[in-house]
């Protein structure tokens, strides 16, 4: 039997970004049949007129209105409910794919049940790229001290697994990332991680976007506990310690980007 990959993308409003999520996503070379899902949880802002305008051009391209769907795990869900294939992978509407994203995660999948790939935090956000490019780990990989983890950004898995645990937890607003990879691996599955499969990130901008991102964070962080502390998860406060400076240098970095396009303008 040939395996399938769906590739799903959830988004609310992801203009202008997502046209060149769309571009590099089209732009992937894969032996395997593959398709790409956007799932429209609700955009105001000309994102469905977009994706129809991309579906005239490709045919691996289909729209499904998630407009009745909360929240990023539940639309994702959605998303995989429409999905033919029999591998799943997941990227953001306003991050690209590097070259040989999807070929990546679909030979991770042969031996794994859940793949993640790397995180290119510089190319799309004015910053020099780090001397060791094939170092940068997802920044889910040992943060909690926990099991392994993939960032929602960039992760795949076989539909068998997905489904078999539920796909994401739609009661969290972040952090269902971390919960569907713990699950995943508690239940038996073998996770892995691919350098091949590198996602280039785009930062949030301004202080109020991140800043809510941030306190949901917060609030999904105790949650995350409660449910895998019987599994080993342990309380550390210098996870929370570690979040609040990404925090801090985060806004600082924009600040200094915004200062200096403000002189040169």
């Amino acid at each position: 039997m040939t395996t399938t990959i769906s590739v799903i993308v959830p988004v609310r409003d992801g203009m202008p970004w997502l046209d060149e999520q769309l571009r590099a996503l089209t732009q992937q070379e894969c032996s395997a049949p593959w398709e790409v899902i956007v799932a429209d949880n609700n955009s105001s802002d000309g994102t469905s007129d977009l994706v129809l305008r991309w579906i005239e051009r490709c045919d691996r391209i289909r729209l499904v209105d998630a407009s009745t769907v909360r929240g990023p795990g539940a639309t994702r869900n959605l998303g995989a409910r429409h999905a033919r294939g029999d591998l799943l992978a997941f990227c953001d509407a306003d991050d690209v794919v590097h070259p040989g994203w999807l070929s990546a995660h679909v030979s991770a999948l042969a031996d794994a049940a859940v793949s993640g790939g790397l995180v290119d935090y510089w190319s799309l956000n004015g910053l020099p790229a780090p001397a060791d490019v094939d170092g940068a780990q997802p920044p889910a990989m040992g943060l909690f001290g926990f099991l392994s983890a993939a960032p929602s950004g960039n992760l795949a898995l076989r539909r068998v697994v997905f489904e078999s645990i539920g796909g994401f937890a739609e009661d969290l607003m972040t952090g269902e990332d971390f919960d569907l990879s713990w699950r995943a691996q508690l239940a038996g599955h073998r996770f892995t991680v691919t350098n091949r499969a590198v996602i280039a990130r785009r930062d949030r901008q301004g202080f109020k976007p991140v800043f809510l991102r941030y306190v949901e964070y917060g609030r999904s962080g105790p949650k995350l506990y409660r449910r895998f502390r019987p599994y080993g998860l342990k309380r550390d406060l210098r996870v929370a310690g570690k979040t609040w400076v990404w925090l801090l240098l985060s806004l600082d970095r924009k600040s200094t980007r915004l200062n200096s396009s403000h002189i040169t303008i």
